[in-house]
């Protein structure tokens, strides 16, 4: 008898960023210098408070919650992103997940039939066409430019609209660009989106990580009218330094809220108990922690745009937040190593980590070739070796 997975399971890719990551492991265990640009979590040590909360909640949260999360959670939640959004939600338009990953592939199953059509802006998150194919859905990539900070214009939105689309997928800030949507960017857009009858999802895991006095605003707050399709992802992971504890969350219509409840009962149940107690703490706690992470953040990205600017081949344009980079290397296109000629991203990003030992994700696998990204998420040292490595190894180039 012949055993065959399913096919939703034999097309589906492998994360390139984990591929990456275990690549340059591996050359690390085999006692090769081997510096990590892949990964995307921050490189600090989650805040003190956050963890005597999980500490305490140990003594007494050991069973099984509400599906969507504890009150206080959802309070939370609820609170802050009134703060930061300036629209009120109730909480039973929020549902907890494990992980803002989790959050979006809920979203998927709930909303996406076969067939149905995803406008998914280009440079993407390698998740976002994955999951939506996994439901049978059809992902509408919209190229983007570097000329234009890789921001979707409304008439590139009006033109992939079609009788079929379902929703569209925005991140701002961006992963992998670092581009963010300014104030006037999205007040345009929503003049797009108000024209379709279609799902409007915005990830905003990065939105408290920009740079520069950076005006970071959210869709929702633009334009309220919108919120009765409009979902709103998020989570603790990159703000608090807490990528493992696995908290994310959708604020979304109550419809949709409630149906993700219903998928999440069936799968999952509810997130880590005092996970959910250390969010807690994370949300309404001391925001010192986070003020000090983004400022070495600021820092580190100065001097990787810098340094990158400065080799030959190789630009890069300064990201308004994330912790990522996103190096054009077209300049070196054409250009030899080893005898081998590089012929494009992939081949460049196999070539510095092999070479250089400096893991770098190429942007094929973010539907932007010709580019790498390259996050800052690491040491002020590393950077700084990093860039001296692929310096050189440029400079033997063909």
């Amino acid at each position: 008898m012949t055993f065959e997975l399913a096919s939703r399971v034999r097309s589906m890719p492998p994360s390139a960023t984990l591929a990456i990551t275990q690549r340059a492991s591996e050359l690390a265990a085999a006692g090769h210098d081997v510096i990590g640009f892949g990964v995307g979590q921050p490189d600090f040590v989650t805040p003190s408070h956050i963890l005597d909360a999980a500490r305490e909640a140990l003594t007494r949260s050991s069973g099984y919650t509400a599906v969507r999360g504890i009150g206080p959670l959802l309070e939370a939640i609820r609170d802050e992103s009134l703060r930061r959004r300036r629209v009120a939600h109730d909480t039973s338009e929020i549902v907890v997940s494990v992980g803002a990953k989790h959050t979006l592939f809920n979203l998927a199953m709930v909303l996406y039939e076969p067939g149905d059509e995803v406008i998914i802006p280009a440079p993407y998150w390698v998740s976002y066409p994955a999951q939506v194919e996994l439901f049978g859905g059809v992902p509408k990539i919209v190229e983007t430019h570097e000329a234009d900070g890789f921001r979707l214009s409304p008439d590139a939105l009006r033109a992939a609209v079609s009788p079929r689309t379902k929703a569209i997928i925005l991140c701002s800030p961006s992963n992998p660009t670092g581009a963010a949507y300014r104030r006037e960017d999205l007040e345009a857009l929503a003049g797009a989106l108000r024209e379709g009858d279609y799902w409007i999802l915005t990830d905003e895991i990065y939105g408290e990580l920009v740079y520069d006095g950076f005006d970071q605003v959210s869709l929702l707050e633009v334009a309220p009218d919108l919120r009765d399709r409009l979902i709103v992802v998020d989570g603790v992971s990159k703000t608090y330094a807490m990528t493992g504890w696995r908290i994310g969350w959708a604020l979304a219509p109550a419809a949709v809220a409630k149906a993700v409840d219903k998928v999440q009962g069936q799968s999952t149940t509810n997130p880590t108990a005092v996970a959910q107690h250390a969010a807690v703490a994370a949300l309404r706690g001391d925001k010192a922690p986070v003020a000090a992470m983004v400022a070495a953040f600021a820092e580190r990205r100065r001097a990787i745009v810098d340094g990158l600017n400065a080799i030959d081949g190789i630009s890069c344009r300064e990201p308004e937040g994330a912790f990522y980079a996103f190096p054009n290397v077209t300049g070196l296109l054409g250009r030899s190593a080893g005898g081998q000629v590089l012929t494009d991203d992939l081949a460049v990003g196999k070539w510095l980590l092999e070479t250089a030992g400096c893991a770098l994700v190429p942007g094929t696998e973010f539907g932007a070739p010709g580019f790498l990204r390259m996050s800052y998420a690491t040491s002020m040292d590393n950077i700084e070796r990093g860039l001296a490595k692929i310096r050189a190894a440029v400079a033997e180039l063909g």
